[in-house]
């Protein structure tokens, strides 16, 4: 009976079995940001500790960076007390720091896979819950709180149980328009937000054997919205050629054993998973959240659900987000106007993101609504440069967003980026709970970059083929 990667990665980063369930795991790569990782080095600077082996810790700052001006000081007091701890912490502790001043800044969970930092085969550790997006390139990618962050940096290692491991199968095609942001809603809905408690997923099919890296990456960095620890890829050609040539990426000899080693460490073709789930990709349609939880989610055209058709625990939940959203059973999302658009976050920040949205208003001629607030922010500087270079940022300027610096900026809004009062927003982001994005009473609709960017045209939700057209079909080359 072969194994899974999941396994295969637990088994050979095994520093010690505890014989409970649990063990101690050594950790490949320690991503470290500003916001998790104050209290941390507090800590060992009280214990007189070092950081263990400060080549396997790099650190960037990226929620609380302002996208309007990295001028310092920063406006916003937190904020720049927040990033020059880091300055100090990673200076006195030998870590190397993607600094703003040096242009090499981003999220973390887009500057890691950009640099080649994140490889296959790979434990990946970093206090952010979104660290499974490194799973795309078949990592096992976990994210961990503040005490953990102090375990890493101090023994490179933290301790874990091990999860059972779910495929999660998608096979078909994707018809027109629907993107991965699509395919990971649509799993959630159908798996619920506490579906993966315990699991590892991997994900698996001919729709993710077709994605980009870009596409595998929004796809597992929404895992843990749907209960899993973790998500994960099996490396492939796809995996192999984003990395080549990737500054931390192996060269030479080095990357023909590289390669050779991330072809064994994918599951084999006889692994025994604890459960299997298969689903019908040409079934997925374009995705957009109506609650307070990823899970609460509708097909773009469709009424919003009845609780008096589900469980009494459901339809309670249900009540409760009616509530919070102000809307009602019945209607569409296309009956509320949106205050604010936002396209950006390490769910859908990167190149490819903002070049389709791009190419869509460029093709329609489309232009924000009056009164739509609209925001793209990229997920790093690299990116940002690139589309500058591209052109991107001209047409996006000139369809009525604001193209701004890098940074979180609304996803979770701990900078400058903020709702006001009860404003709605679209937002190509990952998480629609309550009061996420800056204001206590503010809403949020989950959706895909090219969703968000429809809606900030039309004022409300809609079909984006309603507004750009069905996507172009590619010419074969």
């Amino acid at each position: 009976m072969g194994s899974t990667l999941y396994n295969k990665v637990f088994d050979l980063h095994t520093v010690r079995d505890y014989g409970d369930g649990r063990a101690q795991l050594f950790v490949g790569l320690h991503l470290v940001h500003e916001a998790t990782s104050p209290q941390a080095f507090a800590m060992l600077r009280e214990r007189g500790l070092s950081v263990a082996m400060r080549e396997r810790n790099v650190a960037t700052a990226d929620h609380v960076i302002p996208t309007d001006t990295i001028a310092r000081p920063f406006l916003d007091q937190l904020g720049e007390d927040m990033l020059a701890q880091l300055e100090t912490n990673t200076q006195d502790f030998g870590l190397r720091f993607f600094s703003p001043t040096g242009g090499e800044y981003g999220i973390v969970h887009v500057i890691g896979p950009e640099q080649g930092l994140t490889q296959p085969g790979m434990t990946i550790a970093c206090g952010d819950s979104h660290t499974s997006t490194h799973g795309a390139f078949g990592a096992v990618a976990l994210g961990i709180g503040t005490s953990q962050v102090r375990d890493v940096l101090a023994t490179q290692t933290v301790t874990m149980n091990r999860l059972k491991v779910r495929r999660i199968q998608i096979d078909g095609e994707l018809a027109s328009g629907v993107t991965a942001k699509d395919v990971i809603l649509h799993v959630i809905h159908e798996l619920g937000v506490v579906g993966g408690v315990g699991y590892a997923y991997e994900f698996a099919g001919t729709v993710i054997e077709s994605m980009s890296m870009d596409e595998r990456m929004t796809v597992c960095n929404m895992a843990v919205e749907g209960g899993a620890r973790c998500g994960y890829v099996n490396p492939d050609e796809t995996t192999f050629a984003y990395l080549k040539g990737r500054p931390a990426a192996p060269a030479g000899e080095a990357w023909d054993r590289a390669v050779a080693w991330w072809r064994s460490i994918a599951s084999d073709a006889d692994a025994a998973y604890d459960d299997v789930v298969v689903m019908d990709g040409g079934a997925i349609r374009p995705m957009v959240t109506w609650g307070i939880n990823p899970g609460q989610a509708v097909p773009v055209d469709d009424e919003l659900p009845d609780p008096e058709s589900v469980s009494r625990d459901v339809a309670d939940s249900y009540a409760e987000a009616y509530a919070y959203m102000g809307m009602k059973p019945g209607t569409k999302l296309g009956d509320y106007p949106i205050d604010v658009a936002f396209i950006g976050s390490c769910t859908n920040g990167r190149l490819s993101d903002f070049v389709e949205v791009s190419e869509a208003l460029k093709r329609s001629g489309a232009r924000v609504s009056p009164g739509v607030r609209a925001l793209a922010v990229p997920g790093s500087n690299a990116v940002r440069e690139e589309l500058v270079r591209l052109g991107v940022d001209k047409v996006l300027e000139e369809a009525g967003f604001e193209f701004r610096l890098a940074g979180c900026s609304m996803c979770l809004a701990m900078n400058t980026d903020k709702l006001v009062g009860r404003e709605l927003a679209a937002s190509s982001s990952n998480r629609n709970f309550k009061g996420r994005q800056g204001s206590p009473t503010g809403r949020t609709m989950i959706m895909s970059p090219l969703a968000v960017a429809a809606a900030a045209v039309n004022g409300s939700v809609c079909d984006p083929a309603t507004v750009f057209g069905p996507a172009p079909v590619a010419s074969a080359s």
